[in-house]
């Protein structure tokens, strides 16, 4: 649980400070936008990577 929560909450930190300046980046140039979408993907995959944690811990891996 903790490794999910904690993944999990990194994740919600690093997409608060990631979407808003993909957003800002987009509407000044469009071309931005598969740029800007990498940054906001590499932070939701914290916490699929901790979700996977947090399967292996259970599943006793």
């Amino acid at each position: 649980a903790v490794a999910t929560s904690a993944s999990a909450l990194g994740a919600g930190f690093a997409v608060a400070a990631a979407a808003p300046a993909a957003i800002g980046a987009i509407s000044e140039n469009t071309e931005n936008f598969g740029k800007a979408m990498i940054f906001v993907a590499l932070a939701e995959g914290v916490a699929i990577y901790g979700l996977l944690i947090s399967i292996l811990i259970i599943n006793k891996l």
